[in-house]
Order: structure tokens, then C-alpha cells, then sequence
């Protein structure tokens, strides 16, 4: 980690609220970058700085693909990396990694199966499901995901299908990750399809760069009754996170200190617990995704965020436990 970031990073230190509250931390990333490494010794030492972390999952990031054979076989790479990574997070105490999603092209339609076959076997046992991440704007300002996504793709015939064969015939969980704009597509896919499981990442994507920045309270008014539909959806699960990445438009990376759990439940309590009582808690987890949020908060500082947020919600403790735990070892189906 830069010197500088992590003196940014550390001026804010907090105690950790309620230690002993079990939580399984159901979005994070493993990479080996030239300018950030973030592996199993790294994340063991985020989940360990205090808060109850008894599980995490991983979710895909381009991380250990093959670089050799069919091109639509290279993800199974990173089931392989991600399992690997599993084993070594169990040979050490703490937080064990209990379930992985990777990657896999959905616009493959039928030829998606042999993909997602070799991926459980890959995971030997941990393999729950992938994120196609469909995360697209019209304005270059915005970036779009790795996937290269088009306009409209989850409404295709291809997507549609490899979808069925992911959810359907193998039932397997999907990740969306997408920005606002999206979620009436969304909202198509799950009423399409109500037997699958859906996990939607993130709050939902609401953009505060680009062509939206500036204009908060209008995106948000706008994003809250499509949520709630979305929420009327029993199939969806929904991750309450991602406060801290730079695409939502609050730049807590140019603060001259970096933000504390007041700050970020200032800025995110009333949208997250607007989330819960639309979806419930039994289908909201919190979220880290870090290392990307580690770009606007300190792991500890964002669980304690969590925490108040949920305090503030009046949540009874069997609430808060789904919130924390229940909810995630439910749709990656933890054991």
C-alpha cells in the first residue's frame, strides 16, 4: 500500500462497536496488482482488526485467469485462484473465505454450461454462483465493467439464456452489478425469472460521476421507488455497500482526513435502512468490497457505520443477525 494513502487511511482509527457480533463479510476481492496487493495475509488482517468476521465470500476480479485454451474457459482460472486462496484462509485462525462467485459470459447462452461445470468442479465444493457484470453508460465519464457490456443486455436472447442455464438448470446464484439506470432491466430479469436467485450488489449502482454528478437527491429520488420494486421481488437479495467506492460521487479519497462511521452513516444511513425495511432484513447483507472501499474508509470504520446504521433502524438482534450473517450464508449457501 502507498505510504501516503495508508497515513490517509489511518486518520481516522476507531474502536470496534459491538466485537462479538458474528458477521460474514459477503463481497470482497483478492489481487496481486503492481500497485496493490490484497491477498488472504491482507484481508486476515482487515476481518481481524476487531470485528467478528467468521466468513467472507469472494467475488470475481479478473483474478488468476488461464492464458492459455478457449478464451470463454479463462475465468475457471479464477475459481481455481479463489479456492486455493480458501484453503490457506482455513489454515489460519479467523475469518474463513466459505464461498466464491466467480465469472462467466452469460451472451454464451447453452455454451455457458461447460464454463460453469468446470467452475464446480474448480471449487471444490465452495463454487455458489457468478457475477456477469452488466455495469454500462452511454457517457465515457462512467467507466463500464470488465465485461465489455452493450445497451440493454440483460433483455437479450443470449444473456436470457445463459441465465436459465446458470439458475435453472444448474441453480446457481447470479451477481448483477450494474449502475442505476439499469435496474428497470433488472427488475425484468427477476420477475422473468422468480425461481433464481439474484443478488443485487452495491445499493444498486446509484452514479454520482460523469453526467450525474451534482445531482444526488434527484438520482436518488428517482432510485428509491425502483428499488422498492425491485424489492418486491422475493428472489432478489441485496447487498448494502459500496459506500465508499469514487464512481457514487462523494470523493472521500480527497478528504484531508479520512471519513469517520459518522460520516459515512451521514451520508448512507437514511438510503441503507430505506433498503432493509423495503427488502427486509432476511434479504440484506452488508457488504466491504474491499479493497475497493478501502479507497474511502478503514475496514473497522466502515463495519462500526454498519452497526450504527443498524442501531438507528431499531433492528432486534435476530434482525441485525441476518443483516450481518443470516442473509449471506443464505444465498451462497454457507455451511
Amino acid at each position: 500500500m502507498d505510504p501516503t494513502f495508508a497515513a490517509w487511511l489511518a486518520s481516522t482509527v476507531e474502536t470496534p462497536l459491538e466485537p462479538d457480533l458474528e458477521i460474514c463479510d459477503p463481497h470482497h476481492h483478492l489481487w496481486d496488482h503492481p500497485k496493490e496487493r490484497f491477498l488472504v495475509e491482507e484481508l486476515k488482517a482487515e476481518t481481524g482488526a476487531g470485528h467478528n468476521v467468521v466468513e467472507t465470500v469472494y467475488v470475481d476480479c479478473m483474478s488468476g485467469y488461464r492464458t492459455d485454451g478457449p478464451p470463454e474457459m479463462a475465468p475457471v482460472g479464477e475459481v481455481t485462484f479463489a479456492a486455493a486462496q480458501a484453503a490457506e484462509s482455513a489454515r489460519t485462525p479467523g475469518a474463513r473465505i466459505a464461498s466464491i462467485v466467480g465469472c462467466a459470459d452469460l451472451r454464451l447462452g447453452d455454451g455457458v454450461k461447460p464454463v460453469l461445470e468446470a467452475m464446480i468442479e474448480a471449487g471444490g465444493g465452495l463454487f455458489a454462483g457468478i457475477r456477469h457484470a452488466t455495469a454500462w453508460d452511454a457517457d465515457p465519464k462512467v467507466h463500464n465493467s470488465h465485461m465489455n457490456p452493450n445497451q440493454g443486455e440483460m433483455g437479450t436472447a443470449e444473456f436470457r439464456r445463459g441465465f436459465e442455464v446458470l439458475t435453472g438448470e444448474l441453480g446457481l446464484s447470479y451477481d448483477a452489478w450494474l449502475y442505476h439506470p439499469q435496474l428497470p432491466e433488472l427488475l425484468e430479469l427477476a420477475r422473468a425469472h422468480p425461481d433464481a436467485t439474484i443478488v443485487l450488489d452495491h445499493l444498486g449502482g446509484p452514479l454520482g460521476v460523469g453526467p450525474y454528478a451534482g445531482r444526488r437527491e434527484e438520482i436518488l429520488a428517482w432510485w428509491r421507488p425502483v428499488m422498492a420494486e425491485i424489492a418486491a421481488c422475493p428472489n432478489v437479495f441485496l447487498k448494502v455497500g459500496g459506500i465508499g467506492m469514487s464512481v457514487y460521487g462523494l470523493a472521500w479519497h480527497k478528504r484531508d482526513a479520512a471519513p469517520s462511521s459518522d460520516d459515512l452513516v451521514a451520508a448512507w444511513g437514511d438510503e441503507m435502512r430505506y433498503c432493509i425495511d423495503q427488502f427486509g432484513p432476511a434479504r440484506c447483507m452488508f457488504e466491504s468490497n474491499f479493497p475497493v472501499d478501502r479507497r474511502g474508509c478503514s475496514y473497522v470504520v466502515l463495519w462500526n457505520a454498519f452497526k450504527k446504521t443498524a442501531a438507528a433502524g431499531g433492528y432486534s438482534d435476530a434482525e441485525k443477525a441476518e443483516l450481518f450473517r443470516g442473509a449471506a450464508r443464505r444465498a451462497y449457501r454457507i455451511a
